[in-house]
């Protein structure tokens, strides 16, 4: 797992071609804005949550946010845990967010 600043993440993740946008916020905060291309998978869904993670392919390089990039950090652990070593953390989240997004 890294915790990338916003500019470092973006950065990143413009230049990946196996970047994958992963949004780990709950379905009320996805409907007040989400990063464009994101895939939402609710962390407090926990069981539902692992089993996501677990059918994700472990080439790819996941770009991991949350509100306030907490959630964004333990959900990046738990995906190092189950095989997945690409995980970027979004440090601030969304709240932090200056790019554009969808409400």
């Amino acid at each position: 797992m890294a915790d990338l600043s916003q500019e470092e993440w973006t950065s990143q993740m413009e230049n990946d071609d196996n970047a994958v946008l992963l949004d780990v916020r709950t379905e009320a905060e996805v409907n007040e804005g989400y990063i464009p291309g994101a895939i939402n998978l609710d962390i407090y869904q926990s069981q539902e949550f692992i089993d996501a993670i677990k059918e994700l392919d472990p080439d790819k390089s996941y770009y991991v946010y949350c509100r306030s990039g907490a959630r964004s950090g333990q959900a990046c652990s738990i995906m190092n845990q189950l095989g997945i070593e690409k995980a970027y953390n979004l440090i601030g989240g969304f709240s932090n967010w200056n790019g554009p997004s969808t409400q």
